[in-house]
């Protein structure tokens, strides 16, 4: 047997091996809740009231999509270009320490100046740390996987070394953490009362302004073309290492923008349990997604919802949290099995 590529994929091949993956996750986690002793179809309904089940609930999900839907379209920009980043839990530290450095009174501006200022600054941040690893590939071909994966654990050693130092808070009792920032510096509530802030909205902009890059603009054929394959697209003409240059400086960028909405829109000050590795789901939200920006807001909602949810779950029946952990990373590889048999078919020699 042997795989042939299929050269262009009807409808139902594109959308029926996904949707099977799905169900399948779902059957493996009902089965599992059954081996823990619950009724798979309570611990199922309990997961979606969790997360959806109330105005809360709802929030407090979207609250967690936000940083996913940056590091998903982070992710999805490189992948689709073949630029394999898997650091971006350090550009989000990136951006996050940003914020923690100019929004504690450095720059005493208002709002509308400083909350503009700061982002494209985390942007430019988290640019910059995937540009290293871009330019030793382009140049002399180091691997980025392991570069950018090495990264994560520099950057958050040296975060940590900040916030033990210049960054700790006098009046933090102690705790590794930086000082609160000022009220300028914190992203509005999208209404009044409510825990969701407007990082969740840029993050909505970002996803649509994702797309048009790589739908509508020049820079986002070549990035397919070089991504689909890339000796083709040099022979073609097209500037591969420029293009990838190109890709790491956006994809870092996004993914610094995670870092500065929970710094400035969420939690108020950093520390380094800032993120629960955002960077590293925001790969399986991608995969979810199959690289698309629109997707990655969907399948940003469906991993949060099943964190969100997991935790209400665990209280009401007794079933570990760690059931959302094994659903996503089933949902990942079967994902994987879905793309691979939408872009190939078997065929017996």
């Amino acid at each position: 047997m042997r795989l042939e590529p299929v050269a262009n994929p009807s409808l139902a091949r594109t959308m029926v091996p996904p949707a099977l993956a799905i169900l399948a996750t779902i059957a493996i986690a009902s089965f599992l809740a059954m081996i823990a002793g619950a009724n798979p179809f309570s611990v199922l309904g309990l997961i979606i009231k969790g997360a959806f089940g109330s105005k809360f609930a709802l929030l407090e999900t979207l609250n967690r999509a936000t940083p996913l839907i940056f590091t998903g379209l982070a992710v999805a920009v490189a992948f689709r270009a073949r630029l394999w980043n898997i650091g971006a839990e350090a550009q989000l530290y990136a951006g996050a320490l940003v914020v923690a450095v100019l929004g504690t009174g450095l720059l005493n501006w208002p709002a509308i100046a400083l909350l503009p200022t700061m982002a494209i600054l985390a942007m430019v941040a988290g640019a910059i740390l995937l540009l290293i690893p871009a330019l030793l590939k382009v140049r002399l071909g180091v691997d980025e996987v392991v570069t950018t994966l090495l990264i994560n654990f520099i950057f958050l050693l040296f975060i940590s070394m900040l916030l033990e130092g210049p960054l700790k808070d006098p009046m933090g009792m102690g705790w590794p953490k930086s000082p609160r920032l000022i009220d300028e510096a914190r992203l509005p509530r999208m209404a009044e009362g409510l825990r969701l802030h407007w990082g969740f909205g840029l993050a909505l902009i970002a996803a649509v302004i994702t797309w048009i890059i790589g739908a509508r603009t020049t820079l986002g054929y070549e990035m397919r073309a070089v991504g689909l394959n890339r000796e083709a697209a040099e022979f073609a003409g097209i500037p591969v290492g420029r293009v990838l240059i190109k890709t790491a400086l956006l994809s870092g960028g996004l993914a610094a923008l995670a870092g500065y909405s929970e710094v400035a829109g969420l939690k108020g000050n950093l520390t380094l349990d800032l993120s629960p590795g955002f960077g590293y789901t925001g790969i399986i939200v991608a995969m979810l997604a199959l690289l698309n920006p629109l997707g990655v807001v969907a399948a940003a909602l469906f991993v949060a919802g099943i964190f969100v949810g997991a935790d209400s779950m665990s209280r009401a029946v007794g079933v570990p949290t760690y059931l959302a952990d094994i659903m996503l990373a089933t949902a990942l590889l079967l994902m994987v099995v879905a793309i691979l048999l939408t872009r190939f078919r078997v065929v017996r020699e």
